[in-house]
């Protein structure tokens, strides 16, 4: 449905940009992300604005990325909007996709849940935990990356509200948009299973920060992600679940929310 480019020559003078950044996503994203992740958890210790300048990065690494490919596109005139999915769907989801989009919402429902206990079970020991350790409790880093990266306060979740939306819009241009295309380009055409799994791989690593558990579960996204976009032709479905799936922490109160180091006043 997308049209996909099947050779290189079809990026023209830019073959060799696209070649070099769809490589920089798979291979210099997850060390970028691995140094702001470890960075951000140092400063979470002793700076309030940890979280707000962490979320700020994000924004100006992922539209800064998003720049860069759409430079590099528009420089590939033999590659049309269509073969990146920059037009409505062209076909409604196939029985497949649609069961893995079902899937994904089921998730956002039993993962926002999770996290709200979650959530509840840590603010309740770290309570417990205070009057025994006295002001040093608040030194220690927190003993859940995801929660800890939520916001808490009213500025932080806007500004997390607008990362949610970015990761949607850019991350889907940038890894099934523009890195299929040159996958795609690169390998002389493949079947859609084999761009799909691509797809799965390349957002998985990338999100190596995470650790096993959280390379698979991004994996399994950007496969259901992949899937809906090469069924439709578009970028429009995806990039909609991607943005829900990251906004589903907003679900998540801040009252509820363990006060570690680095939280808004």
């Amino acid at each position: 449905m997308t049209g996909l480019p099947t050779s290189l020559a079809d990026f023209g003078p830019a073959a060799l940009a696209a070649v070099v950044v769809a490589g920089y996503l798979v291979v210099g994203e997850p060390a970028v992300g691995a140094v702001l992740h470890r960075r951000f958890e140092g400063r979470l210790r002793t700076d309030p604005g940890a979280r707000r300048s962490f979320y700020r990065r994000l924004l100006v690494l992922e539209w800064g990325l998003a720049v860069l490919v759409l430079v590099t596109w528009l420089s590939a005139p033999a590659v049309g909007a269509a073969a990146v999915g920059l037009r409505w769907p062209q076909a409604l989801p196939g029985p497949v996709p649609l069961a893995l989009v079902a899937l994904v919402l089921l998730f956002v429902v039993v993962s926002t849940r999770a996290l709200r206990s979650g959530a509840l079970l840590q603010a309740a020991a770290e309570r417990a935990r205070r009057p025994r350790e006295g002001r040093h409790a608040a030194a220690e880093p927190p003993s859940s990356a995801t929660l800890a990266l939520l916001p808490r306060s009213p500025a932080e979740r806007r500004l997390f509200t607008v990362v949610g939306v970015t990761a949607g819009i850019c991350e889907e241009w940038l890894y099934r948009a523009f890195f299929l295309a040159v996958v795609s380009a690169a390998a002389g055409g493949l079947p859609t299973p084999a761009l799909v799994l691509a797809g799965a791989v390349a957002f998985g690593v990338a999100h190596a920060y995470q650790g096993v558990a959280g390379i698979a579960l991004t994996g399994v996204l950007g496969g259901v992600f992949a899937a809906l976009y090469l069924q439709t032709g578009s970028l429009l479905l995806p990039v909609l679940l991607h943005a829900l799936v990251d906004l589903r922490f907003l679900l998540v109160p801040a009252r509820m929310l363990p006060a570690v180091s680095g939280g808004a006043r």
